[in-house]
């Protein structure tokens, strides 16, 4: 809080200039109920946090994909905080409270308005479609005000929702044990028994604990204790129980967040800002990731687990939060709408299977796009960062979910609705440049769809 007793109080500042682990209040990259928390705030008290990009700053603005390609996942999120949340009267949140979390204000950190989207090399991460797109691809946006534009996607400039793709609490050491052990299971015999995997090919099944690139906030690197907790310590990489990586792109300002407390203080912890993201954020290091900052509220629910959340499994940790989307958006009233069933690119038939069917709808608008000059490589990187729609429109007529994806029509410089004359009108040239893009060096097959455009 400043001089004049208004504003936000900062509570977790970044020093771009120094790692994740030089700074004033070191980052941490794991959930674990024993990170201990950085700063303490009260209910209703109006505080700042800043956070870095998910990488640490490892991507960079370089003009190459060689940082993407080589980029070390084990530190995948950098997250700020814990922070711990007292009442009134200091008595902290306590297991079983719900946590009110209000977004008033975020943003790029003032100095770095840029991001980068992404597509992770095969080999190293992957992405939604990577059967399809093996390389490591990149490109960079440049933010001016609301808007972004990329000259590695050009014709295209839109406004961002910004909104933070991680933000949670940490768990308690009782559901911690059964994120792992759930996890541990599908990483061990999903190929066998998940048919998905011969569809969606992102490997691996399941991020399980492990200390390479593993950063434990004030836990000091080398020590027993260190050791014990970053072999225990869940990835950040799914959303869960708590929270964590949502990556819900309407959660921007004005939103609240109800999220389930498991550990004394609640611990929230934040990070993997987003200027802006489509649904799905399908390319995987998809949205356009920054460095940013949120400015925040907190309340206390005593006792809200139990009066608002319904356990969905077999305890009462096995729930899920709330989410209440802010009043701010960009609006668009016209869209293009690609529809996807559970059919894959072979021809066979899935059961309501609305994955499958998703992948099918943002094939085929990436192959639409391809037809008025975009390369599938920036087509497939638009599609993950800007504000497109996903939505499931039917479960239930057997055999078919019936999936749509529907893209603002407003951010393109050209017409790109279908019409009565030749598609496109002018000369069909590609969008020079194209996304800044690697060699995949892997030997794994590459799914071709026979009937799409080359």
């Amino acid at each position: 809080m400043g001089d004049s007793g208004y504003g936000p109080r900062l509570v977790v500042p970044i020093d771009l200039k120094k790692k994740p682990w030089q700074q004033e209040f070191p980052l941490h990259n794991r959930w674990h109920p024993e990170i201990p928390p950085v700063a303490e705030v009260k209910v209703a008290e109006f505080f700042r946090v800043e956070m870095v990009d998910f990488s640490g700053g490892g991507i960079t603005q370089d003009y190459s994909a060689d940082d993407i390609k080589h980029v070390d996942n084990s530190v995948t999120h950098y997250l700020s905080g814990p922070i711990r949340v007292v009442d009134k009267d200091g008595v902290p949140a306590k297991p079983g409270d719900l946590l009110v979390v209000e977004i008033c204000n975020l943003g790029p950190l003032p100095g770095d308005e840029w991001g980068y989207t992404a597509t992770f090399d095969r080999e190293n991460g992957g992405g939604f479609l990577t059967d399809h797109f093996p390389c490591a691809t990149k490109a960079i946006w440049y933010f001016e005000g609301i808007y972004a534009y990329s000259p590695q996607i050009p014709g295209v400039r839109f406004p961002g929702l910004t909104h933070p793709g991680v933000i949670g609490t940490a768990p308690s050491a009782e559901l911690l044990k059964i994120w792992n052990e759930r996890e541990r299971d599908v990483q061990e015999n999903g190929l066998q028994t998940l048919k998905l995997c011969e569809v969606v090919h992102s490997r691996p099944l399941a991020n399980l604990p492990s200390a390479k690139g593993c950063a434990l906030g004030k836990i000091k690197e080398g020590t027993e204790e260190w050791e014990r907790i970053a072999n225990e310590a869940a990835r950040t990489i799914p959303g869960r129980e708590n929270g964590g990586n949502c990556d819900i792109k309407n959660l921007s300002r004005g939103s609240k967040v109800y999220l389930p407390v498991f550990v004394e203080g609640a611990n929230l912890s934040s990070g993997d800002m987003h200027f802006s993201q489509g649904d799905g954020e399908v390319s995987f290091c998809g949205a356009i990731e920054m460095s940013g900052f949120l400015e925040l509220k907190c309340d206390i629910i005593r006792g809200g687990m139990k009066e608002y959340l319904t356990p969905m499994g077999p305890t009462p940790l096995h729930v899920n939060p709330i989410f209440e989307i802010g009043p701010v958006e960009p609006r668009f009233s016209e869209w293009l709408v690609f529809e996807g069933i559970s059919v894959d690119e072979s021809g066979r038939q899935h059961f309501l299977d609305a994955t499958v069917a998703y992948k099918r709808a943002v094939l085929n608008a990436i192959d639409y796009l391809h037809k008025f000059g975009y390369s599938k490589e920036q087509a497939y990187l638009l599609l993950s960062c800007c504000p497109c729609e996903g939505r499931i429109s039917g479960i239930v007529d057997t055999p078919n979910a019936m999936v749509t994806l529907a893209i603002p029509t407003a951010i393109f410089d050209q017409d790109i609705r279908p019409k009565p004359s030749k598609v496109p009108t002018g000369p069909r040239l590609l969008r020079r440049p194209d996304v800044l893009k690697c060699s995949y060096d892997g030997n794994l097959p590459i799914t071709k769809n026979p009937s799409a455009s080359p």
